[in-house]
């Protein structure tokens, strides 16, 4: 979810462009830089400590920052202008500036973002049983508890469910089992993060991570949200 939110960047303001998640390569696969910085400190006696702040939240997405390694040192240096207002200020407005950014990309979606996307997803075979059990998107955010935050996404990518809608149907003409192999790329990820107990708005962000496939780029990111959350209006994709 933090990495997500961030769109895999520095937050620190003169460094956003910075990608912390390099793309994988044949020999060494992806790697992650970044670092995960604690706004209130891990330690009462460390950069930002607070004895009052509860245990449970130290290690919690409300209490991290993502930040390239030279960011992280300086935050835990210089105390004094990094204070825990100030990196919350920091978290907040890098998160704005990415939802803006993939606001943007969301307008551009065309048929040539939605191929690529689909084509990496739609992977698996076919499900035996396609009986589909419809509920309404809102019914289904309640249902899993999915926060604010996600359902502005959700929104996000419904406003081009009708030329997700018109790119499958237009690859169904020539291959017809497509919609039920993009169904089955959705269903297979997500019974794997249900088996790993992750559910809810952390859920979400697990499909729309693997959605997007690659932080470094909005198009790609902003083309997989809007096939997620087609399916997630469509079909049974956190119906279970």
């Amino acid at each position: 979810m933090l990495y997500g939110l961030a769109a895999g960047r520095c937050a620190f303001p003169a460094c956003r462009r910075r990608e912390v998640v390099l793309d994988p390569d044949p020999t060494d696969g992806r790697k992650q830089i970044g670092k995960i910085a604690h706004i209130v400190g891990h330690s009462d006696s460390g950069p930002r400590g607070d004895a009052s702040y509860p245990r449970k939240k130290l290690d919690t997405y409300e209490n991290w920052v993502l930040l390239c390694p030279t960011c992280h040192d300086t935050v835990d240096a210089l105390t004094s202008a990094h204070t825990i207002q100030n990196l919350r200020d920091l978290k907040t407005d890098h998160e704005k500036r990415v939802s803006q950014q993939l606001t943007v990309a969301i307008s551009a979606v065309g048929f040539a973002e939605l191929d690529i996307v689909t084509k990496a997803i739609a992977q698996n075979s076919p499900p035996e049983n396609n009986d589909l059990t419809l509920t309404a998107p809102v019914a289904k955010i309640r249902k899993n508890g999915l926060s604010g935050r996600t359902q502005f996404l959700i929104t996000m990518g419904l406003s081009k469910a009708r030329e997700v809608g018109r790119f499958v149907e237009h690859v169904a003409q020539a291959d017809p089992d497509f919609p039920e192999r993009l169904k089955a790329g959705f269903t297979v990820e997500y019974d794997r993060l249900k088996v790993g107990s992750v559910s809810g708005d952390l859920l979400f962000e697990g499909l729309r991570a693997f959605a997007g496939g690659s932080f470094q780029e909005f198009s790609r990111q902003a083309a997989g949200l809007v096939v997620l959350t087609y399916l997630f209006e469509r079909c049974e994709i956190f119906e279970k």
